[in-house]
């Protein structure tokens, strides 16, 4: 009988490492963005929205990372605070479709440059090449992942991202 596999030391694991490396992202994103009276989340509310107006609270928890009851009270949070617009009822269905007012897109350009210098800070010493290299990297990780990821020819696996692509 064989013994089945263990993982080893921790350190040379690639899933701990890689959370060792979210949770040390997101400390230095809340000490950023804590100045700015944001959130990390509240944070990635706005980028999305900035980059992509009109997303329906179920579209802004998926790409928050959050669930639909916890979106909505972040939303409530930077719509009482001025950040967002949401329509009082909703032309369809149920969705109320989010958008960043002035004072919202104002609050996005200075937290995305606070954020974008922890970025850069956790690259440091990284060649453009070795970033590149990282972000394909982590995205294959992500897509092997995925819930419902297709197996392709290569052995990554294929998954629908927020856009549906």
């Amino acid at each position: 009988m064989t013994q089945p596999e263990q993982l080893g030391p921790v350190e040379n694991a690639v899933g701990y490492v890689l959370k060792e490396a979210a949770v040390a992202l997101r400390t230095a994103m809340d000490a950023v963005l804590r100045p700015l009276e944001l959130t990390v989340p509240q944070y990635a509310c706005l980028e999305l929205l900035g980059q992509r107006p009109g997303l329906s609270n179920a579209e802004l928890a998926r790409g928050v990372f959050v669930t639909r009851q916890s979106m909505n009270v972040v939303l409530q949070g930077l719509q009482a605070r001025g950040l967002v617009n949401r329509p009082a009822t909703a032309a369809r269905g149920r969705e109320l479709p989010a958008e960043l007012t002035e004072e919202g897109r104002r609050r996005l350009r200075a937290s995305s440059a606070a954020v974008r210098g922890v970025e850069k800070q956790m690259c440091a010493g990284l060649s453009a090449a070795q970033q590149q290299a990282l972000l394909e990297t982590l995205t294959a990780c992500v897509r092997n992942l995925h819930p419902g990821a297709q197996p392709s020819n290569d052995g990554t696996a294929e998954a629908k991202t927020l856009s549906g692509s």
